[in-house]
């Protein structure tokens, strides 16, 4: 009985890996990806990479194998391809197992930058289709389906070239790089190095070297229409989309009055206390700020922008409480009770907010604004008592308003979403896949900049991914989404502008950033969705953009891409997509005659694979006999 017994387990152990063979009756796709090597002396070169892809029926897995490994796993990557590539034809792919064989000469950085290719792939092979082998890509594929930067575009180029590639498809808004070029002189027996940064136009350096066709693509669905020739129609959005925060008005309006007086009664506070000069002068200074800030909420109540009214409010409230608390405060015991009274607050306003019934995706992205807030509103607190213990009072104090205050902000989004409540119950268990997928997503985005530019500092984007984590581990998933977003778009950012001083690039840039914003906005709309956080967002990246500068520039990038990414974060698609078999436009000549490169089954891709299920029976059977003479 032992022996059979042994058997059986050692057969359920061995069985994984015989359901990741790559099965027979799968469709296969082949095709190339550009992707960079690091050489002995630092250098990134470009290589080209083999890609074989199979989906067939299965469970919902995706099997990555690379050879020789990478630096960074692409696990996370092949999953979002996966996702995106059902979400695309809405199909179900917990039906599907999609298999991807990852083949290079040399050892690649890997990543994300392959996430286009691979969910093109995907697609391919779901629908039969074949795929030109003269056209690669590079580009990371986002939650929305788009095409996000990447790095080493010329290595890549020259890689996609060196394989005979005819059309070489890159991110949106990269077509110029700015590259860092160094230059030594001579002088007697000084050697003088000088660096500068040079701007090069991809599309017309390609053509000019190499005679290799260069198009930047938008999406998944302009990638797939460029290696099939087959065009899946794409949502339809309005013409004219008006993002409008008049339902903030007011909000909007109230909040300013109530601030402006709060801000006279401190400041009258301030003049009857008995401070002396030196903390007098300091303290007025910073209401002084206080009321600048309110100068501006009152000019963009006067303009129409709402959110941003209500978040200049906010930021002049920290500091006005700050000092109306700082003033108060008088003793260790009085700081002790004021941080025990903002906990309770938290404490509180948490639990109300938990038992919250969620209807609708509006009131869940308000939700899940207000989640997130919780947890900063936690964190600051902490901060605040880590302060109390190092009497720190000044900056105690500083966090604990900033706490207090977020907190409200907290209750501001869960009231609004409460007002646009409106659909189905929606469980917070059930974002829980969401959240893992955003959390490895975001790092794996991360991890690929660090190992394409090790010196750019990322260390305030890993403590955003690290408090996505913590808020993972605690259940709340909402909040996890939103950090790891946030990441990821602040991540994505700085690849997409890294060297970019030029305000001209850098504006074109975010004028299309805005438009893909103004898009999700009214995908969302369509879907009967009135994303309150979104139309927020957008209107605060305006104020930013309207300001110019190249931190104001990079500000209005990060707020629009947060107004794109919270319109279809929760979005699904709603009814199945239309192909259209005959392009209505032009695919750049081909050269060559395109051969299929999909198959039911496809020995050149398989033969690799064996069955593992005989062998896992066989290695049972010896082994048990084994253990059982052993027992």
């Amino acid at each position: 009985m032992k022996k059979i017994l042994s058997i059986l387990a050692l057969i359920i152990l061995l069985l994984p890996f015989a359901s990741a063979q790559c099965p027979e009756n799968g469709n296969t796709v082949i095709l190339k990806a550009p992707a960079v090597s690091r050489t002995s002396s630092g250098e990134l070169i470009g290589v080209a990479t083999d890609f074989v892809i199979t989906v067939a029926p299965g469970n919902g897995h995706v099997y990555v194998e690379t050879w020789p490994l990478a630096e960074v796993d692409m696990q996370a990557s092949a999953r979002l391809a996966a996702q995106i590539a059902g979400k695309v034809l809405d199909v179900d792919m917990n039906k599907y197992d999609v298999f991807i064989q990852v083949k290079s000469d040399a050892p690649i950085i890997g990543g994300p930058s392959a996430g286009g290719t691979m969910t093109v792939g995907i697609i391919a092979a779901l629908e039969g289709w074949e795929v030109r082998k003269d056209v690669m890509m590079t580009g990371m594929i986002n939650p929305d389906g788009s095409i996000g930067p990447v790095g080493g575009i010329l290595e890549k180029a020259s890689a996609a070239y060196s394989v005979g590639s005819k059309l070489f498809l890159i991110p949106e808004g990269q077509r110029i790089q700015i590259i860092q070029t160094t230059e030594q002189k001579q002088i007697g027996p000084i050697t003088q190095i000088t660096s500068k940064a040079e701007r090069v136009d991809v599309v017309e350096y390609a053509r000019e070297r190499w005679g290799l066709e260069v198009k930047e693509i938008k999406d998944i669905y302009d990638a797939v229409y460029y290696f099939t020739g087959k065009k899946i129609e794409k949502p339809s959005v309005p013409a004219n989309l008006n993002v409008d925060t008049s339902f903030l008005k007011t909000d909007a309006l109230n909040d300013y009055d109530k601030t402006l007086s709060y801000y006279e009664q401190v400041e009258n506070k301030l003049k009857t206390s008995n401070m002396g000069y030196t903390t007098y002068s300091y303290l007025k200074e910073a209401l002084n700020e206080a009321k600048s800030r309110l100068d501006e909420a009152k000019k963009a109540l006067e303009d129409g922008r709402y959110y941003t009214t209500l978040s200049l409010n906010f930021q002049a409230r920290i500091t006005i409480r700050h000092v109306d608390w700082y003033l108060s405060v008088e003793t260790d015991a009085d700081l002790e009770n004021l941080l025990k009274n903002v906990n309770d607050e938290i404490k509180s306003t948490e639990n109300a907010i938990s038992n919250l019934t969620i209807r609708g995706i509006s009131m869940l992205q308000a939700v899940a604004a207000s989640e997130e807030r919780i947890e900063q509103a936690k964190s600051l607190l902490k901060e605040a008592w880590s302060d109390y213990y190092d009497a720190n009072y000044w900056d105690a104090v500083s966090n604990a308003a900033f706490a207090y205050e977020r907190i409200q902000t907290a209750k501001f989004w869960a009231s609004l979403g409460e007002r646009y409540a409106k659909g189905d119950v929606i469980e917070r268990e059930s974002l829980k896949e969401t959240a893992r997928d955003y959390l490895d997503n975001s790092r794996l985005i991360i991890t690929y900049i660090t190992s394409m530019f090790g010196e750019v500092n990322l260390q305030e984007l890993i403590n955003l991914m690290n408090e996505g984590e913590g808020y993972y581990q605690d259940g709340k998933y909402s909040a996890a989404i939103f950090s790891a977003m946030e990441a990821r778009i602040q991540a994505e950012i700085i690849l997409d502008t890294l060297g970019i001083d030029n305000e001209t690039i850098l504006m074109d840039k975010l004028q299309r950033m805005k438009e893909n914003a103004k898009v999700a906005i009214a995908q969302a709309q369509k879907e009967g969705i009135y994303p309150v956080l979104s139309f927020s967002y957008y209107e605060f990246a305006q104020s930013y953009e309207n300001q110019g500068g190249l931190d104001n520039i990079q500000n209005a990038m990060m707020f629009y891409q947060y107004a794109k990414e919270t319109s279809t974060v929760f979005l699904e698609t709603a009814s199945p997509p239309k192909i259209i078999e005959e392009p209505t436009t032009t695919i750049p000549t081909q050269t060559t005659t395109p051969q299929a490169t999909t198959s039911p089954t496809q020995p050149e891709a398989t033969k690799s694979y064996i069955s593992l299920i005989p062998f896992a029976f066989l290695v049972g059977i010896v082994l048990g006999f084994i253990v059982g003479r052993k027992s």
